[in-house]
């Protein structure tokens, strides 16, 4: 694998753009569902500076010594976004395979966009797979930041 793929990137998931409401998740139950999954998660409401709205600040512990911090959003019944921030792509597809298989209601409701790929200029999301492990998960996401390097 090489480095200029393995590269540090914030990363977003969201539903997709035609069925905002497909998550039907909540704050709530989305930091339930974290405790679930990743014992010791560490999670704390806000009000973000940015829209006013209550967001869930997390750090996660995705493999021994490997903590991946985020924000989670879900102020309505059809807006939601959770963020990873500063992670590879294996990182973030140990997650994204997580939230796409037991999170969610649906394996083929997620989209994700990178910081990497909208700071060159796209900011066209990707759906996410439905199907795969976590490393298939993460060859899609070096391919999507792929895509910036080659511009």
């Amino acid at each position: 694998m090489s480095d200029k793929l393995n590269i540090r990137s914030n990363f977003s998931f969201a539903p997709p753009e035609d069925n905002e409401s497909a998550w039907r998740s909540s704050l709530d139950t989305f930091e339930e569902a974290l405790a679930r999954a990743f014992p010791g998660a560490i999670a704390e409401t806000r009000t973000s500076a940015l829209r006013g709205d209550t967001v869930l600040d997390f750090d996660i512990e995705l493999a021994p010594d490997v903590w991946v911090s985020g924000t989670a959003a879900m102020p309505a019944p059809d807006y939601a976004n959770v963020g990873l921030i500063d992670v590879t792509a294996d990182e973030a597809a140990v997650f994204a395979q997580w939230l796409r298989d037991t999170y969610l209601p649906s394996r083929n409701c997620v989209r994700f966009l990178s910081s990497f790929v909208m700071e060159n200029g796209d900011e066209t999301p990707w759906p996410l797979p439905s199907k795969g492990d976590a490393q298939a998960l993460a060859e899609t996401m070096r391919r999507h930041i792929a895509t910036a390097q080659a511009e």
